[in-house]
């Protein structure tokens, strides 16, 4: 379907229509102008016809806009300029920047009480947050845009809104039926403006939810309505192939096949490689289940081909899974183990440009947090300032009224004087606790070296030993649970992770979402690291069974964990500068990645490396090798036991 804030973008975009002119009479006529309003509307037009074509080229017109406006106080030709200086930023993805020059049009756009502007604002601020990933501050623009919208009398925006809205709670499956709310409250709305892309939006939107549900009549019912609103555009594509979704999951096959090749003509006809590549995809999918070999490896081979030509990773990742698929059934096990290890090197990809995401959404809402901090600091200023100018008057009248005041003043500076004595005080405690949170977040050493010389060396080790966790099935489990309950549930499972690696004298790295890392030989180095490392491994699982016992006779669902160690050498550094932490990179890190998910529940991992350092203390089992990128093939062994019979705490 549509990405999510299809309508915001649309709203940027279509608010004012200006008819097609020539850019360069345009500039001619502008600079002929005299500096008045006529003048800033005129360069907000040009700004326009470039966000269309260059939208880096639309923000110098749109800033001689907003000077100009600020010359002239004219709030209106403001409240636009910067309203189109953020959508260039947007369109360039700088969401920083756009999201600096729209709060400054909303301000100007609340200073006017103009709620139509307000609302369409505060809809595009939202849109930011939600491609952040940050929900509730999206919700919190998106509600108050609604309500906006509402007192405005405004119905495009009012629905605008609500689809925008919904699009938040579609993101979770547990707030499905919110999100059915809001898109029927909006479809009435769209019906009567005749708004086909809305309410195609709006269909296919609620298609997909009952299609996830497994609703088929439903799903059929909603997805046919988009399939009418969006007759003759790109997004027709994106409903037959989920028109044949729904076919396929009922298991007839023959009908699923006509919509998946409609949508590949029509795809075709519009010249969309993405939704090309999925119709492919998913005509592979339909012929191996019917059991057409041939003209499955027609398809998927065409899809991957279409994938790689749009670099697109997520796709190809169902690609080379069907395509191994297809190949092993046809027992032509060279090809299909050629496919397998691409789709293994292609979700080694995912997961790294996942990270870069969750990376950049870091980095954004550590630069909102460093802005607004500026500003307070800005304010914290200026009243400071005042304070001052006030100090100045009263010395001023306490010198004229002579030598009575000389009391007053002397107790004041004494007053002062406590209240530093104070702050003194307090500014010791806090260093105190900040100290003691240094030494939670970083070893000691490292700490130390942090405090004494203002930053901490990286180091390289020749041998560590890396530990990694991960729950089988954790998304699925999260699903089921509330934020609060997932929450709780981890720490209680962290929490004794953390007792058994410190019992083991192992350092914690990091938690990744579901997934547990930790380290031994850093950032102290020994000799018998890869023993304390593998017996912390073993009390996991052993900690792992007895919270899974107690909880299933609580009428609970079981937690099934694997767990891989690998041994080797390691970078280890601090990094962040305002929030520090402590992490390891290297070859060593990623195999050890790879020993977790390779293994299987219950089972301790653990890499050749590692067996040669261990296989005294512990009894093994060979199970195979691996396939590691840049590395060759690795010989895996699950721990069973200690060698000595000896119990583990």
């Amino acid at each position: 379907m549509k990405p999510l804030f299809v309508t915001t973008l649309l709203t940027l975009t279509c608010l004012f229509s200006v008819k097609a002119q020539n850019i360069d009479s345009l500039k001619t006529a502008i600079n002929a102008m005299a500096p008045d309003t006529n003048k800033v509307m005129a360069l907000l037009q040009l700004s326009k016809e470039y966000l269309n074509i260059e939208p880096k080229d639309a923000i110098p017109f749109a800033a001689q806009a907003r000077d100009l406006s600020s010359s002239l106080s004219f709030s209106k030709g403001a409240a636009l300029a910067y309203k189109y200086i953020g959508i260039a930023y947007y369109q360039q993805s700088q969401y920083i920047e756009a999201l600096e020059n729209w709060r400054q049009s909303l301000s100007y756009y609340e200073s006017l009480k103009d709620l139509t502007g307000i609302a369409n604002i505060q809809s595009n601020i939202g849109a930011i947050y939600q491609n952040q990933g940050n929900e509730s501050k999206a919700l919190e623009y998106l509600f108050n845009s609604l309500r906006n919208a509402e007192q405005a009398g405004d119905e495009f925006r009012i629905a605008s809104a609500l689809i925008n809205i919904g699009s938040v709670y579609q993101h979770k499956a547990a707030t499905y039926d919110k999100a059915v709310q809001y898109y029927q409250r909006a479809l009435p709305m769209s019906e009567k403006l005749e708004d086909n892309d809305q309410i195609g939006t709006i269909a296919g939107n609620i298609g997909e939810i009952f299609l996830e549900r497994g609703r088929t009549d439903s799903a059929l019912y909603y997805l046919k309505r988009a399939e009418k609103a969006f007759e003759n555009t790109v997004d027709i594509a994106s409903v037959l192939i989920n028109i044949g979704r729904v076919y396929e999951n009922i298991k007839n096959y023959s009908i699923a096949l006509q919509y998946y090749q409609e949508a590949n003509n029509a795809a075709v006809k519009l010249d969309s490689k993405l939704y090309e590549t999925r119709a492919q995809k998913s005509l592979g999918a339909v012929y191996f289940a019917t059991n057409n070999q041939k003209q499955a490896l027609v398809a998927y081979h065409q899809a991957e081909k279409l994938a790689n030509s749009i670099s697109s990773s997520f796709e190809l990742k169902d690609i080379y899974k069907g395509l191994a698929n297809t190949y092993a059934r046809q027992k032509s096990f060279e090809q299909a183990y050629k496919y397998q290890n691409l789709l293994l090197d292609i979700k080694d990809t995912i997961y790294n440009k996942e990270l870069d995401i969750k990376l950049s959404n870091y980095e954004f809402n550590f630069e909102i947090e460093k802005k607004q901090s500026q500003i307070d600091l800005l304010e914290k200023d200026r009243v400071l300032k005042e304070l001052d100018i006030r100090r100045q008057k009263f010395a001023k009248y306490a010198f004229m009224a002579g030598i009575g005041l000389v009391l007053i003043i002397t107790v004041i500076i004494y007053r002062n004087y406590r209240n530093k004595v104070k702050v003194n005080i307090l500014l010791d405690s806090q260093k105190a606790q900040i100290e003691t949170l240094l030494l939670n977040i970083l070893p000691g050493e490292v700490a130390k070296e942090l405090q004494q010389e203002g930053h901490a060396t990286p180091r390289f080790y020749e041998k560590v030993s890396v530990l990694f966790t991960d729950f089988k099935g954790f998304t699925t489990i999260a699903d089921s649970l509330s934020p609060q309950q997932v929450v709780a549930e981890l720490n209680d499972f962290f929490f004794a992770f953390d007792e058994i690696t410190e019992r083991h004298g192992i350092e914690k790295i990091k938690t990744i979402g579901d997934s547990y890392m930790c380290a031994g030989g850093i950032p102290v180095s020994s000799e018998d690291h890869p023993i304390r490392i593998v017996r912390a491994a073993l009390e996991i699982q052993k900690c792992m069974i007895e919270k899974n016992r107690q909880r299933v006779a609580k009428g609970l669902d079981a937690w099934e964990m694997r767990i891989g160690v690998h041994v080797g050498p390691i970078v280890a550094g601090v990094v962040g500068k305002n929030k520090y932490a402590y992490d390891i990179w290297g070859t060593t890190v990623n195999i050890a990645s790879r020993m977790e998910s390779n293994g299987a529940p219950g089972q301790v991992n653990i890499s050749e490396s590692t067996y040669e350092l261990v296989k005294h203390e512990f009894i093994c089992t060979y199970r195979g090798k691996i396939s590691a990128k840049n590395i060759g093939e690795i010989d895996m062994y699950f721990v069973s036991g200690t060698r000595d019979g000896s119990s583990l705490s």
